[in-house]
């Protein structure tokens, strides 16, 4: 089922999973299967390169799209040369650091940056994310140039192949 190159988008019940999705849609994680591995920047262990059975989580939701015109060499090529690369927990752009989306834009250079979004319907930044942001010490980058997990899912270069998969669809 997963085929080299295709992009997995998660959506998941965590507290960060649900913040995310509540303020930028569908999507709270993004990653990338490649020759066997899925590579992406986790939130605990930086950019890495996992086996699938360590990557899927059965209460998460998962859907797969396709980049039809991706250079699958290039693409791995800047795949590796990120890993190890530390997360990137402030989603400020810093260049040596990722989150999950800023690195799938990073090896596969195909989307744009748009404002950043943190909010809950109610308020511009939601209470989770206020209380993320002091607990960072800084300043939470409402409106800065970035990605998330959504916006990469919605791009017309993508195309969807599957919805609604759990991990024992893997």
């Amino acid at each position: 089922m997963l085929e080299t190159g295709d992009l997995i988008f998660v959506r998941d019940e965590s507290d960060m999973g649900q913040a995310i999705q509540t303020s930028t849609g569908n999507y709270s994680h993004v990653a990338i299967y490649l020759d066997g591995m899925i590579y992406h920047a986790s939130g605990q262990a930086g950019v890495v390169c996992q086996e699938p059975a360590d990557f899927f989580e059965s209460d998460h939701l998962y859907d797969l799209y396709v980049y039809p015109e991706m250079d699958i060499q290039s693409v791995k090529e800047k795949a590796c040369k990120h890993l190890g690369a530390p997360y990137n927990a402030s989603f400020y752009p810093d260049g040596a650091s990722f989150y999950c989306s800023q690195y799938i834009a990073e090896i596969l250079p195909i989307f744009e940056t748009i404002p950043m979004k943190f909010g809950d319907g109610k308020q511009d930044i939601s209470d989770f994310w206020r209380e993320y942001y002091r607990e960072l010490g800084l300043p939470v980058p409402l409106n800065q140039a970035g990605t998330n997990p959504s916006q990469l899912a919605a791009s017309p270069l993508l195309e969807c192949k599957e919805r609604n998969l759990h991990d024992s669809d893997f």
